[in-house]
């Protein structure tokens, strides 16, 4: 079954192929990146493969624009939250959408399931959402926050373990880290509230 990892972007600029190829070479020297589709500067899609030709991952941006394929990235998205929880973190969310500029789409091959793989998957994503204004998406887990805490609920019934979340209220995040497995923290999370036996650092929000 098909996996994807995201990073959803308000920029519109991306870097070029040369730039990625130099972060990735300065720590992970055995992994390469190669063009599957556009060029060096309006690259479109790239394969993330190791010198034995293990490929790791296809790394695809979409630009939003009227029926473009970022688009209907977003619309999918849209639908997905309609009946997800908490309320706030998903309405937070659809007005990140608005801003959105460029999806980056991760679909994960048979060479990231190595901690080596993995890792040079895991320091490229990273590196395209640290450009900032932009949040991380992941398949049956959900979206994060501008500072990579987890705002929406979308794991299966049986996930357990420490996870760090946000939740948006009062026009502040406040982040904090759950048992996904704990009824009660579960259950306050869904309510858009911190649950009571946990301490929240509180973000500011600032607003145009």
């Amino acid at each position: 079954m098909s996996y994807y990892t995201r990073v959803l972007s308000k920029q519109e600029e991306a870097p070029t192929i040369d730039e990625l190829v130099s972060f990735l070479q300065a720590d992970h020297p055995q992994y390469r990146l190669t063009i599957e589709e556009g060029g060096e500067e309006e690259w479109e899609s790239l394969l993330l493969s190791d010198n034995d030709e293990v490929e790791v991952a296809v790394i695809e941006r979409s630009p939003i624009y009227d029926r473009s394929l970022g688009q209907d990235v977003i619309a999918d998205f849209l639908e997905d939250l309609r009946d997800a929880k908490p309320e706030s973190g998903v309405e937070w969310l659809e007005g990140f959408f608005d801003e959105v500029k460029t999806v980056y789409s991760f679909h994960h091959l048979l060479g990231s399931e190595t901690v080596e793989g993995g890792n040079a998957l895991h320091a490229l994503r990273s590196m395209l959402w640290e450009r900032g204004d932009a949040i991380l998406q992941a398949d049956n887990e959900g979206f994060t926050n501008e500072e990579g805490f987890h705002i929406v609920w979308q794991f299966s019934d049986s996930v357990s373990g420490a996870w760090n979340m946000g939740v948006y209220k009062d026009d502040q995040w406040h982040h904090f880290k759950m048992d996904l497995g704990d009824p009660d923290h579960r259950e306050a999370f869904l309510n858009g509230d911190v649950p009571e036996d946990l301490t929240a650092v509180r973000v500011a929000v600032h607003k145009d």
